[in-house]
């Protein structure tokens, strides 16, 4: 038994021996490389950029209230359209006390002011009808009433001013309704009921109650690489394409490539504004981001190869052309060829082959 049992063990040893060896020498035989084989196509040619950036309204107008106090009332909201002089909000004012007791003051003042002046014309006339008084004593009495009731009815404004933001004589143009300087959509309402907010003046641009867009009139704002801004120019066409709005682009014109550039993370980029054609049937929202292409250069039906199949020797550029098989091993021929625009994927062939060569392409894995 012990016999057979190693006789079973000497036999499964040798022929692990075996496998062994035939495995190393399989291993050690050179493998045959094989290579797609490729030809030249007729194609377009098309050398784009791509600027990154977002749409949005060419004109976003900030509505600032020109008189300081608290938001008593919201009319609008964000999404809804108004037209130029439509009411947004409106404004209680907060008087000042300093200020609401000399305005009171003036208005007491002018008050007294009036009666003096009533009772001297009052007097002036009775004595005029007598022929006591002369004419020219009698208009200056009347000259003098009329300004005293100038004077105590712009006391009077003054004080509502101070106390209500507007006087009522001039109600239809009170500072205490917020409204519109253009037609459009609301962006955002920033404040609500309740909020205080201030004036703009000459050192404090305000708080803002509402921004307004024009929506028909978007454009592109983006960034283009200092190495491709050279190659553009006011004029030309573009191609946007919105993350937010899936298999559809958008016909654009630049129109502004800015002088100076700006630095991100060591890049130099320049930013550029292009005029965006929106259909009537499509809402793009302020802020989308976008993707502008660019054509920079254009070749049409010219003859090209995969760019892969380019190989370089010093300055010169050649191609591997396919002359047969020999012992199971492809030959190939070294062919030089002059080049012309690349997209990064094919390249143009400007002579050195024709549309019936043979080309060494990607080599096949056998698997």
């Amino acid at each position: 038994m012990k016999k057979v049992f190693r006789t079973i063990l000497f036999v499964l040893l040798g022929a692990v021996v075996i496998a062994t060896f035939i495995f190393l020498w399989k291993k050690s035989q050179p493998k045959i490389e094989s290579y797609e084989i490729v030809k030249p196509q007729i194609q377009t040619i098309v050398k784009k950029t791509v600027a990154t950036g977002k749409v949005e309204p060419r004109d976003e107008v900030a509505i600032v209230p020109q008189i300081s106090g608290i938001v008593s009332a919201l009319y609008k909201e964000a999404g809804q359209f108004v037209k130029e002089g439509e009411v947004i909000a409106k404004i209680q004012v907060i008087p000042e006390m300093g200020t609401l007791n000399s305005a009171e003051a003036q208005v007491t003042k002018a008050k007294l002011n009036l009666e003096q002046s009533q009772m001297d014309y009052d007097r002036t006339k009775l004595l005029y009808d007598k022929k006591v008084a002369t004419k020219e004593e009698h208009e200056k009495a009347k000259t003098t009433l009329d300004l005293a009731k100038q004077d105590l009815q712009s006391a009077q404004d003054y004080l509502e001013i101070v106390r209500d933001g507007i006087a009522k004589r001039s109600s239809s143009y009170s500072n205490t309704q917020i409204r519109s300087t253009i037609s459009g959509m609301i962006l955002d309402v920033p404040v609500k009921v309740g909020n205080s907010v201030i004036q703009a003046n000459t050192f404090n641009a305000g708080t803002t109650i509402a921004s307004v867009a024009d929506m028909s009139n978007m454009i592109f704002k983006g960034n283009i690489d200092e190495t491709e801004v050279g190659r553009i120019k006011e004029g030309m066409n573009l191609k946007i394409s919105v993350g937010a709005i899936q298999d559809q682009k958008f016909d654009a014109v630049l129109e502004y490539i800015s002088p100076k550039s700006t630095e991100d993370n060591g890049a130099i980029l320049f930013q550029i504004k292009a005029a965006v054609t929106i259909p009537k049937d499509v809402f793009i929202r302020a802020g989308y981001s976008a993707n502008a292409e660019i054509i920079l250069d254009k070749r049409d039906n010219v003859l090209s190869v995969p760019e892969s199949t380019i190989s370089f020797d010093g300055d010169s550029t050649f191609v591997n052309i396919f002359k047969g098989t020999e012992k199971k091993k492809q030959q190939f021929e070294k062919q030089f060829v002059s080049l012309g625009l690349s997209d990064g994927i094919n390249v143009e062939i400007l002579s050195g082959i024709d549309s019936t060569a043979q080309i060494k392409g990607n080599p096949i894995n056998d698997k």
